[in-house]
Formats: C-alpha cells, sequence, structure tokens
C-alpha cells in the first residue's frame, strides 16, 4: 500500500474566523441536550468546559507546523547514509468522520544523503499530524511528504498500525481489527530490497494497542 503526492495541512482559511471558547460550549451543550440530557444538571454544569479544553489538547496541531520540527539538521555524521529507523511511535487522533479515537502505532525511516534530524523531531511530525482531524490513509501520507520535502532524503518509508474506535464502538462493531497503511517514497519505493529491509525492522504489524 503506497501512496504519492503532497498532503499539506488543512487549516483555516485566512478570512476565516475561528469560533471563539464561548461558542464552542454552547455547542456542546446543544449537543448533550440532542442526545437527551439536561446540560444544566449538576453533573454536567462544567462538561461544555471540559470538552473544550479537551479539544485543545486533541487537536493541538492545528497551531502548529510540522516542517518546523524538521529544519534544525546535522551534518557532522561521518557520512552516515545508512536506513533510520524510528519504530513503535505511539499517538491518539481522532477520526474526521465520526470524532472517535485512532490508537495505534507509527514506523519511520529515511536514508539520509548529507545530514540528518534529531529522532524526536521525527515523534513530533507524527504528533502534530495525529492531534488534527485525520483520515489514516491521508496522515500516513502527510508524515512522508514532510520529512522527503524538508530533508530531501533519498526515500522515506511510513507505515502506520491503529485501530479505529468509529469502527469497534459503533457501525460494524468490530474489536480487535487494526489497519495498516503505508508510503513509500524515493528509494522505498524503488527498490524491493530497501523496502524488505525496512519492513524486516519493523516486524510483523500488530493489533495490540492500548485505548
Amino acid at each position: 500500500m503506497a501512496a504519492r503526492g503532497k498532503a499539506g495541512p488543512k487549516v483555516l482559511p485566512a478570512n476565516d474566523i475561528k469560533p471563539g471558547r464561548e461558542q464552542a460550549e454552547d455547542a456542546v451543550r446543544t449537543l448533550l441536550a440532542w442526545a437527551g440530557d439536561d446540560p444544566g444538571r449538576e453533573g454536567l454544569l462544567d462538561t461544555p468546559k471540559r470538552v473544550a479544553k479537551a479539544f485543545e489538547e486533541w487537536f493541538a496541531g492545528y497551531a502548529e507546523d510540522p516542517e518546523v520540527y524538521l529544519a534544525r539538521t546535522f551534518e557532522e555524521v561521518e557520512g552516515y547514509d545508512e536506513m533510520i529507523t524510528l519504530r513503535d511511535i505511539r499517538f491518539e487522533s481522532h477520526c474526521e468522520h465520526h470524532l472517535a479515537p485512532i490508537i495505534g502505532k507509527a514506523h519511520v525511516a529515511y536514508l539520509p544523503t548529507n545530514k540528518v534530524v534529531g529522532i524526536s523531531k521525527l515523534a513530533r511530525v507524527v504528533d502534530t499530524y495525529a492531534k488534527r482531524l485525520q483520515v489514516q490513509e491521508k496522515m500516513t501520507a502527510q508524515i512522508a511528504n514532510s520529512i522527503q520535502t524538508v530533508l530531501q532524503p533519498k526515500g522515506v518509508a511510513v507505515v502506520i498500525e491503529a485501530a479505529h474506535q468509529c469502527m469497534t464502538t459503533r457501525g460494524v462493531h468490530k474489536a480487535g481489527v487494526s489497519m495498516v497503511t503505508s508510503t513509500m517514497l524515493g528509494e522505498f519505493r524503488r527498490n524491493p530490497l530497501t523496502r524488505r529491509e525496512f519492513l524486516s525492522l519493523i516486524g510483523n504489524p500488530s493489533s495490540s494497542f492500548e485505548g
């Protein structure tokens, strides 16, 4: 499963105004009432504030530019040009169709040319895209394309494994199902040996995620 093409962040257009906190809290009250409960009862009085605060944390990625994290690189690596792989980067995201949690892990690799980036920055790129409303296919491509754009390596590979609560807690109610997506760019796409090495390093996909 491979994908190409740039998948940049989608945020509010410059001429749009983000709703304020009060509007967000009013929206939560409306949903509580629509669900059949009383937003004015004691147990729900502070729920709109809590939900708005949770949204700020869950969707903090809209205020971040993932490519900024990749801008600081290091060239004193003694000519190292072999594969760099980061496995099992746990993330939490939300489905853009139902706002249900997506919990999983990402595996990221690249083949450097003459510069490398701190490994924590790769994890931050994953987190930035995860903290937006997502579909897994898009998120996989966004991570790979950002690394390719900024670092200009010989190749980038991203594999994401995740469990989708929109499938386990509603609809078909199929627990224990995981989704695996991949984006292979450059040498990872052209060279089956390079791709095979990466896949062997990350091991077989696992469906065990802690929710």
